[in-house]
């Protein structure tokens, strides 16, 4: 496996990944304008072949309110199920996280989280350090609700 960067190339293979592992799907232009505005965010987890098998769309917080600090924002992370339990998301979040903190200088990093996604609540959670920040009743288009969570950077 080989974690990498993402670039324009990859898009259209992170939105392959997408579809077919979320319910929640974005158009090629919101992954682009990602790829475009923070490149340094987004990764791909590639297999020896160079299919993409994983990815994180990630992106920095641009409606800050006063005083509030620059931060980043997990949008979307899959891998497939084929090869899962294999450390990749772990890998894909920590190397998106290291640049959010070195590149961007931000505080810290947010994401949503399905209250049903028992796996994912603990790799966020228990393998890297997340808190539950609060929970978004209805927030996702089916109706079910979602945990806030946030990792700070800075002690």
């Amino acid at each position: 496996m080989n974690i990498r960067l993402a670039t324009a190339n990859d898009l259209m293979g992170m939105q392959a990944c997408n579809l077919n592992n979320l319910p929640e799907n974005y158009t090629l232009r919101y992954y682009l304008y990602h790829a475009l505005s923070w490149p340094q965010l987004s990764y791909v987890a590639e297999d020896n072949k160079g299919r993409i098998v994983g990815y994180i769309l990630a992106k920095m917080e641009e409606d800050l309110e006063e005083g509030e600090e620059p931060h980043g924002h997990v949008t979307s992370i899959s891998v497939l199920r084929s090869h899962r339990r294999l450390g990749l998301a772990k890998k894909l979040m920590i190397q998106s996280q290291e640049a959010m903190a070195t590149v961007y200088r931000a505080a810290y990093v947010s994401l949503h989280v399905r209250k049903s996604n028992r796996a994912a609540l603990g790799l966020y959670r228990d393998t890297l350090g997340f808190t539950l920040s609060k929970t978004e009743e209805k927030y996702y288009h089916d109706g079910e609700d979602a945990y806030a969570m946030r990792l700070n950077f800075k002690p």
